[in-house]
């Protein structure tokens, strides 16, 4: 047999990895095939890279279709857009209906497994499973992608402990990026950040396995160098004095109570103690890596310092966002709490103005109620910007005067939230309104975002908006953007149709103010139906219809049956979207699927699983 060269031997040395002893094999790079590693790593990134060009270019052909489709639409009718709520072709209606809808298997996917009180979670999507089985598989094949025609087989857990090693230490990176809010393939592709966030927990996971392994091939080269000398074990006195190996160990820790306590039973006990837990063990994780790698002089030290530098990154972005949105100068950010049935309205009065996208979602902080940062979205529910007024009693009569009193003239802008009253910040937020005398108090808080809004529905002459609970506030939003865009001209909407199941007649209290403005709005009547479903009504006697565009049922709302119905009454082209519980929404996506080969109807679904 040639003889391979070794590394960590100086070239030309006559030593192979079949003369070599066990003992070399336990440190170091000893019997690792650094080049190998380099070429997994360059796969790895050609997969993501190639996978994040496919979905660029899929999302540039939806958008020149959306902004033909918006164009020659504007100020048609619903006969002149007829054509467009045809099907051109079969093969994306099939990949609609089969892979980029459809839920793992038949119906279920947002809605949550129940193992008595404990949630035990959510399955991910047939094609996100996809995804995520050919990645997984990747690493895989090249964690055993090894020389398995050495004659000295401990060589061969030497290179399964540098690849796996090797492995962890790349995957951390995506795992950072998917985990951040601000991650700039958001916007770059428009995919959710729940879906990143599904990414993010399974690499992690990932990166766990592949850290477990890394440990366990270690372990398995100690024990066979220490029979080859006939001595007892040393394992544990190793890591004495060792920082290379104490620090890897205490990575490992990391991770596995990461495993343990990021499991979806245990993340939803308590899910703010849940987060500051994890962020400690990831940076615990991350910086024990760190060490491991720079005091073993690993060649992938590099790509964890990237990692962190990454994050630093984004935890100073989302800081900058907080800091610019709340504070100005000698004020910062007030916010009105008022108590309503099971719920808070939360006004937030700006320190600057903001251009508003229809869809956003914000996370919520108040300093004085909880001592971190909340990671809560909520959608906004409802924004105002009010033109810049002098503060002054007297109008200005020179113009020293006018110049005097234009520093203090700024718009005000407010952004309005509804927060359904849990356990945790919520429930403290709705008992401290609660028992003010007017269940209404202003406190100090601050927001953190905007997050979302990526898509428009500007170019479709029929949406359909289903909100169940809470989700009523993402869709209110759309609703006035839409209304306004008709009467502007300046979309192709001709029908809206807003469907909102809730409990009780309580819950229409939350949007009362808003709903009303909605109402007036010009043309309202034209183009907007509203179907209101109330599951547990109090009185039977109270479930009545305003009008024949102002329609309440009692009983479970059916989205099967909306669909169908407003699908074969549908004016152009057809969006559906679904903000609410995940049985909810997934009976929606189930009433899509069943329509997407017979005409064009798209699918957005607004969901924070966490």
């Amino acid at each position: 047999m040639p003889v391979k060269h070794v590394h960590g031997l100086p070239p030309g040395s006559n030593y192979s990895l079949c003369s070599m002893a066990p003992g070399n094999f336990t440190h170091g790079l000893m019997g690792v095939n650094l080049q190998m590693d380099k070429n997994t790593t360059y796969m790895l990134w050609s997969t993501i890279v190639a996978v994040c060009l496919i979905v660029i270019i899929a999302r540039l052909i939806q958008g020149g279709v959306s902004l033909l489709r918006h164009l020659f639409n504007l100020n048609s009718d619903h006969v002149q857009q007829a054509y467009w709520a045809r099907n051109g072709s079969n093969a994306w209606p099939w990949l609609k209906k089969r892979l980029v809808y459809a839920p793992l298997f038949k119906k279920r996917h947002n809605r949550n497994f129940q193992l008595g009180r404990l949630n035990m979670g959510t399955l991910p999507s047939r094609f996100h499973t996809l995804l995520l089985t050919l990645y997984i598989l990747s690493n895989i094949v090249y964690c055993c992608f090894l020389n398995y025609n050495t004659c000295n087989k401990t060589a061969v857990l030497a290179e399964l402990r540098g690849r796996t090693g090797h492995l962890a230490f790349i995957n951390m990176m995506p795992l950072m990026v998917f985990g951040g809010r601000n991650n700039l393939l958001i916007p770059l592709l428009r995919v959710s950040f729940d879906t990143f966030n599904i990414f993010h927990r399974w690499i992690g996971r990932l990166v766990a396995f592949e850290a477990i392994a890394h440990t366990i091939a270690w372990m398995a080269v100690k024990d066979i160098a220490d029979r080859h000398v006939k001595q007892q074990s040393t394992m544990m006195l190793a890591f004495t004095g060792n920082p290379f190996l104490s620090w890897g160990l205490a990575s490992l820790i990391a991770m596995l109570l990461i495993l343990i306590q990021a499991s979806s039973a245990i993340r939803h006990l308590a899910y703010e103690t849940f987060l500051h837990l994890h962020q400690v063990l990831a940076i615990l994780a991350f910086v024990g890596a760190a060490i491991h790698g720079h005091t073993g002089s690993l060649p992938m030290t590099n790509y964890i310092y990237v990692t962190i530098g990454l994050w630093f990154l984004e935890r100073a972005a989302r800081w900058w966002m907080i800091i610019y949105r709340n504070f100005g100068l000698g004020s910062s950010t007030r916010v009105t709490v008022e108590a309503l049935p099971e719920a808070c309205r939360v006004t937030y009065q700006l320190q600057r103005p903001w251009l508003m996208r229809p869809g956003c979602h914000v996370y919520a902080h108040f300093p004085t109620l909880t001592w971190s940062l909340s990671s809560h979205p909520f959608s906004i529910a409802w924004y105002d910007t009010k033109p810049a007024t002098i503060n002054s009693e007297k109008l200005p009569t020179t113009t020293v005067d006018l110049a005097n009193t234009l520093p203090n003239r700024k718009d005000t802008t407010t952004i309005t939230l509804i927060m359904s009253k849990k356990s945790g910040m919520t429930g403290k937020l709705h008992a401290r309104a609660l028992a003010a005398p007017s269940n209404t108090i202003t406190m100090l808080g601050y927001i953190e975002g905007p997050y979302g809004g990526l898509e428009s529905l500007h170019s479709y002459g029929t949406v359909v908006l289903f909100a169940g609970g809470v989700g009523i506030t993402h869709q209110l939003s759309h609703v006035r953007d839409l209304l306004a865009s008709y009467d502007g001209c300046t979309s192709a909407i001709q029908k809206i149709v807003l469907i909102w199941s809730v409990r009780t007649q309580d819950a229409f209290e939350w949007v009362q103010p808003w709903m009303t403005e909605i109402l007036r709005m010009p043309h309202r009547r034209e183009v907007l139906k509203i179907l209101l479903f109330v599951t547990k009504p109090k009185h039977a006697g109270d479930v009545v219809s305003r009008s024949s565009q102002v329609q309440m049922f009692g009983g479970r709302c059916k989205p099967g049956r909306i669909v169908e119905e407003q699908f074969e009454k549908r004016k152009g082209a057809m969006a559906v979207t679904v903000c609410g519980p995940g049985a909810f929404a997934d009976e929606v996506r189930g009433a899509v699927r069943e329509r997407v080969e017979e005409g064009v109807v798209d699918f957005q679904e607004e969901s924070f699983s966490w």
